[in-house]
């Protein structure tokens, strides 16, 4: 009989198997097999009259936490059952963290084994490492499954009961979670800070110097003696000089009046310092710094980032990606010193292997750092990885050679200058050894190119040389609002700060997109309005759980539940049913808080109230006829609001659209309005002849009050033909889509064929034959647009005609395809969790969908989703329920 090996997902399956002997049988569990209910109709009929059924957890009899099997995992239960069956032992091989071993405990828990069982963990998929871990199985660890199986009530508390009180107060759908609500407070704050922020202005001066015929530059940096201002001098409250600070402000016209008197006279180098620095190569990849790198250099998501990184553990590239952990084994910096070795030579090894030390306090997901799997390192071109893959796997090759790598050792020069009373410096950089440099500079994705642009060569100066200036510019500055937090710099912030587990921030962070708190703006999250009123509400009744501090505690707590130090169960009493308990917190401020309030966010210098309405934000004022309200653009951020766009909003809704003046071929009117997805202009106006008259955005960057009446034309005029194909005969024509200005070649039921436009092109003077170069360009992939994008997971054949059932990953998450069917995963679903049956039953539901118009809220909510490709905010607004914190398992 078999031994029956039960893994996560069937891509770890396929992979372990090769490493397994031939009587062992791998199946996948498909992630958890049991969870909390996630709905009403998940919950056991013998309980759905208890009150804390909602909650899935009685916390009237110890916290028992009431786990149900989900329709959609009974046939993998099923399958599992008929193997084990078949067994004459079973072995539990899912992940080595938390989560995985409580996986390991629920299938235990649901299969019941009758055979012996053994727990079996590894931190990478290798032949040796899965050798290794056969001969050391064990029990599974009940501390571990406890501090797990804590977090995950103590998640489902604060959701589920905060949750409805958000969907009372503010409006339906919203969520509130554990790490969420605190990561979401975090942005606002920033938010807040940019509101507040007023600008300041100073000037200085940039000299273009020469000595022996080499060039280079030098800055004033004091006048009279007294050091010049600069940005940091400015206080961000009041955009002035922060008090009792001694130094010269310039402006513009002292500026330019000191550029004047100093033209013409002689400079001379009073100091010249050089100093040694070395560079150290930065620890190994955590989850938290490869979250961080990959969205500044690769600029992915934390979920597309630990989307990939699963994939490449589970196909033996890596080691386990779940890790707060920086050590590197004795075995991986053999790799590592070997790769240096050969690829850069002996001089660039670090004289002593270099071991890192893990500084966080709860470093407890894994053993080890993410690295290239194995006892030698695969280089990236011999791994047969593609894209992403390749570039994440790239990325932690490098980092970890880089480490066993030589410092780098650069000469940091400062020239000081001087020329009547006016003091300049210069500085130059000169690398005298790149070291590791070689290989991987953070923040960049070219080494050669990065060492190339640190370097800062000044001429060869000594005290006493006169340089001669070629150049003296006045250069005006102003001072610029703190940055908005991108995914790398929040992940940076959680964890710095102590909040949640690294391991859970790609879902956190998805959740809040997702939910509506934050929008992607470049690269950056900005927070909504409902944001605002959210946090609004939690800062004034709830404040300890947005509080970092109080989160940070709690996580500590939990982390010390892991290791004995504190007993889950009075912790949670206390948390939930104590004196100030949350179920007590939210019964008393219940009847505290007025929801007309709760509704209304306060913006600092704004008349008018932002109100969070049924279908989303608007603006409220006051006028002589009374109350006028006027909904708010989805682009428009609670930071960037200010009074000229509530007046323009509000003048367009009592005095109607702006006129811009008549069509000059057909008479008809022009308007300029701003709309729900923001300016655009009208030919027309709305009738019941007309009821829908031609509309055109404005392109991207455009500013309302730049448009005329031509631009205006010229835009209603799109798409607009440019000629026919050389080659087919067929329609080219210049457009502006959802995506920006593009070419198109139309060939009827042959398809359509686009491009983008590029930077240079312009939209209304593009001719046919640049459109006829770019349409001869490769196709770039956007989202789903390449018919040759290869699928996240294959699930198999549709019953019905035998073609591929496949998950893709789409612009706005995993989507299951059918043939032309396309249908998003519901809300929380892991795209490695799906079954074919489960995918079956979506297909089928849109199929349904489209034959029925959609009756039912279910039917709605799914049709929306998979409408999201066309219209992102339109899949946003639709999604409702809870959601908690604790992190969805990536099988």
């Amino acid at each position: 009989m078999p031994t029956l090996v039960i893994v996560e997902s069937p891509t770890k399956a396929r992979t372990i198997r090769n490493y397994l002997p031939a009587d062992y049988q791998v199946e996948a569990s498909m992630g958890h097999i049991r969870d909390l209910p996630q709905s009403a109709s998940e919950i056991p009929a013998q309980v759905k009259g208890e009150k804390w059924s909602q909650l899935g957890v009685n916390v009237e009899a110890n916290f028992e936490p009431l786990y149900v099997v989900p329709k959609d995992k009974k046939k993998v239960v099923k399958d599992l059952k008929a193997a084990l069956k078949q067994a004459s032992e079973l072995v539990l091989a899912t992940d080595e963290d938390r989560e995985g071993e409580s996986i390991s405990w629920h299938l235990l828990q649901v299969l019941d084994p009758k055979v012996p069982a053994k727990r079996m963990v590894f931190h990478e998929i290798t032949k040796e490492a899965i050798q290794e871990a056969l001969h050391q199985r064990r029990d599974v660890d009940q501390q571990l499954v406890r501090a797990q199986e804590t977090r995950r009530i103590l998640d489902r508390l604060v959701g589920y009961t905060l949750s409805p009180l958000l969907w009372k107060k503010i409006a339906f759908g919203l969520s509130a979670g554990r790490v969420q609500s605190v990561a979401v407070r975090l942005l606002v704050s920033r938010e807040r800070q940019r509101r507040a922020f007023r600008k300041g202005s100073y000037w200085d001066l940039k000299a273009a110097l020469e000595q022996a015929q080499h060039p280079f530059e030098a800055r004033l940096v004091s006048l009279a003696e007294k050091r010049l201002a600069t940005g940091s001098d400015f206080d961000e409250a009041t955009g002035q000089i922060i008090a009792g600070r001694n130094l010269v402000l310039l402006n513009e016209a002292e500026a330019r009046e000191l550029q004047n008197r100093l033209t013409d006279k002689p400079w001379n180098v009073t100091a010249l310092d050089e100093r040694p620095v070395t560079r150290k190569p930065s620890a190994p990849f955590t989850t938290s710094t490869l979250q961080q790198e990959a969205n500044r250099k690769l600029r992915l998501s934390a979920r597309e980032t630990m989307r990939t990184a699963q994939n490449l553990y589970e196909q033996g590239f890596i080691t386990y990606m779940r890790t707060d952990s920086v050590h590197l084994s004795q075995q991986a910096i053999t790799a590592a010193r070997t790769c240096v070795e050969q690829k850069y030579g002996k001089d660039y090894l670090s004289p002593q292997p270099r071991q890192y030390t893990t500084k966080s306090k709860g470093a407890q997901e894994a053993h080890e750092a993410i690295r290239p799997a194995g006892s030698t390192f695969r280089t990236p071109q011999h791994t047969g990885l593609q894209g992403r893959e390749l570039a994440l796997y790239d990325l932690i090759w490098k980092r970890t050679v880089a480490t066993q790598m030589a410092e780098a050792r650069q000469t940091q020069i400062t020239v000081q200058l001087q020329v009547e009373d006016a003091g300049f410096r210069a500085t130059g950089k000169r690398i005298d050894f790149a070291g590791f440099f070689r290989a991987y500079v953070e923040g960049s994705d070219d080494p050669e190119a990065a060492i190339e642009n640190q370097e800062v060569i000044l001429p060869p100066l000594k005290v006493g040389d006169t340089p001669t200036c070629r150049a003296l510019e006045a250069i005006g500055h102003e001072t610029q609002p703190p940055a908005r937090y991108t995914e790398a710099s929040l992940v940076k912030t959680l964890e710095s700060e102590g909040i949640g587990r690294p391991s859970t921030y790609a879902s956190i962070i998805g959740t809040i997109i997702d939910r509506g708190y934050a929008q992607m703006v470049g690269n950056a999250l900005a927070p909504t309005f409902t944001a605002f009123a959210v946090t609004t509400l939690l800062e004034k009744h709830f404040p300890d759980l947005v509080d970092t501090g109080f989160t940070a505690r709690m996580e500590q707590t939990l982390d010390e539940i892991s290791t004995g130090e504190v007993n889950w169960l009075p912790y949670l009493r206390d948390f939930y049913l104590g004196e100030s308990g949350l179920e007590t917190q939210v019964r008393e401020q219940d009847s505290q808080i007025d929801p007309g309030e709760a509704r209304t966010v306060e913006l600092a210098n704004l008349t008018a109230r932002v109100r969070i309405g049924r279908f989303g934000p608007y603006i409220e004022a006051e006028d002589e006829a009374g109350p006028v309200t006027a909904s708010l653009p989805k682009d428009v951020n609670p930071g960037d609001l200010d009074p000229e766009q509530i007046e323009i909003l509000l003048r367009q809704k009592t005095e109607g659209p702006e006129k811009l003046g008549l069509h000059p071929e057909t008479g008809e009117p022009i308007y300029l309005l701003i709309g729900t997805y923001g300016p655009y202009v009208q030919l027309g106006d709305v009738s019941d002849d007309n009821p829908k008259p031609k509309r055109t955005s404005l392109p991207k960057g455009v500013a309302i009050e730049n448009v005329t009446l031509d631009m205006a034309v010229s835009l209603l005029s799109l798409p607009r033909l440019l000629g026919v194909h050389p080659e087919t005969g067929s329609k080219v024509q210049v457009g502006l889509g959802r995506f920006g200005p593009y070419v198109v070649h139309n060939q009827g039921q042959a398809g359509k064929d686009y491009r983008s436009l590029k930077a240079s092109d312009d939209l209304f003077t593009v001719s046919l034959e640049r459109a006829l170069e770019l349409l001869a360009e490769p196709k770039s992939r956007r989202g789903r647009a390449s018919k040759s994008k290869q699928p996240l997971r294959e699930l198999g054949a549709h019953p019905q005609d035998a073609e591929p059932v496949n998950i893709y990953d789409g612009p706005y998450g995993p989507y299951v395809k059918h043939g032309k069917t396309n249908v998003s995963l519901p809300e929380g679903q892991p795209a490695e969790d799906l079954t074919l049956e489960a995918a079956l039953e979506l297909l089928a539901t849109k199929e349904s969908t489209k034959k029925s118009g959609g009756s039912s809220t279910q039917t709605t909510k799914r049709a929306s989703q998979s409408t999201s490709r066309a219209t992102k905010s339109s899949s946003r607004s639709t999604k409702k329920g809870t959601s908690s914190s604790s992190r969805s398992r990536k099988a």
